[in-house]
């Protein structure tokens, strides 16, 4: 049978992620839409693309044998101006848009979570920037917040008390607050990453992916299971903002741009099926088999590491077992990919759907104005 790539692809590495239980997860439309300038995240610019218009998910997951349930992420807070004067002088420049209807825990609520009633027992900050961190204060005392390392030291106080912080003390006081150590003798190695177990049945790992922000965190949930009688395990990496778009990591030496793209990117043009060397074309290399941004030098808090955390990332995005889910990826609300929102249903059949396959190539229509031209 003939190939449908432009290029040869290599073997990606193995993840070796350890046998386990099943999570029951739920993928949240947070309501958050944000705009904001594309060239301060990545680089090179491409023409037609200058600017993110983009969601904030957040996910639900729940160890099925207990009930346990955890938010890993929130979106923005609804009040987004109340944040504090260290962020809103960020987000205040020209370029930023935000709109937002609901915020997590009213969607939850209207929905049959208690969250009032404890249901959460913890919120898992991926890292401390404000479309994450949601509005913290609407939750009980009961829920713990937890994040990765080193955001106690670099934080806190909050603001008010510390003027400088990125982070409000009405989030953070009354609760407990919890920091992550991938350093203690409880840490796996996830496919490239530090992991640690969350609920301690290999149903969801919490995976040390610095660079992007201090105490930048992914998650791994496994949503079927060999050991539960499933034909076998797949997974849904929570990638948060290790990209900020699909051309960040896509594509790679092991998944290199097609020859045909299906569903076509580029519907105007070609409606069922896409060439894939007109998008070769632009490439800023002229390379079907690199992305086509890289992270920009100034956006991370560490690039080295920003860039191998991505490149790891890149190394689970080739599973065809595991799907991808960076926290702004837009084009997962098109209908067509087939997400089961909450409430209506869970990511366990993201693969019989197809999902991951209908969204890989999704984020080149951002690129038809430079094909065009």
């Amino acid at each position: 049978m003939a190939s449908n790539l432009l290029h040869d692809s290599k073997v990606a590495p193995a993840l070796d992620i350890p046998p386990g239980a099943s999570a029951k997860v739920q993928i949240i439309d947070s309501t958050s839409r944000i705009q904001a300038p594309v060239d301060l995240f990545m680089s090179p610019q491409i023409k037609g693309h200058e600017h993110l218009k983009v969601p904030a998910f957040s996910f639900l997951v729940e160890q099925i044998s207990s009930g346990r349930k955890i938010l890993f992420d929130l979106g923005l807070r609804k009040d987004w101006d109340k944040h504090p004067p260290a962020v809103m002088k960020l987000i205040s420049t020209p370029g930023w848009a935000f709109d937002i209807k609901k915020g997590v825990v009213q969607i939850l609520q209207e929905n049959g979570v208690d969250v009032a009633g404890g249901a959460i027992e913890a919120i898992i900050w991926s890292h401390w920037h404000f479309d994450h961190t949601g509005d913290v204060s609407t939750f009980p005392s009961t829920t713990a917040l937890i994040t990765g390392p080193g955001v106690k030291e670099a934080f806190l106080p909050a603001f008010p008390e510390n003027e400088e912080s990125p982070l409000l003390q009405t989030d953070l006081e009354g609760r407990e607050h919890k920091e992550l150590d991938f350093n203690d003798q409880h840490t796996v190695t996830v496919g490239g990453f530090k992991g640690l177990d969350y609920f301690g049945d290999g149903s969801f790992y919490l995976l040390d992916a610095p660079g992007h922000a201090v105490g930048h965190v992914c998650g791994l949930a496994r949503v079927t299971s060999t050991k539960e009688g499933d034909a076998e395990d797949t997974f849904i990496f929570m990638g948060a903002d290790t990209a900020h778009h699909g051309g960040e990591f896509r594509p790679t030496e092991y998944l290199p741009l097609p020859k045909n793209i299906s569903p076509s990117p580029y519907q105007a043009k070609f409606p069922a099926v896409c060439p894939g060397h007109i998008f070769e074309a632009i490439h800023p290399r002229k390379k079907g088999v690199e992305p086509y941004y890289h992270i920009h030098d100034s956006i991370p808090h560490n690039k080295e590491k920003a860039d191998h955390a991505c490149e790891c990332m890149q190394d689970f995005d080739a599973a065809d077992n595991v799907f991808v889910i960076i926290a702004h990826d837009d084009t997962l609300l098109d209908p067509s990919v087939g997400i089961e929102w909450f409430p209506q249903g869970t990511m366990k059949n993201w693969k019989a759907n197809d999902s991951a396959k209908k969204a890989r190539w999704a984020f080149l229509k951002d690129f038809t104005q430079a094909v065009e031209t």
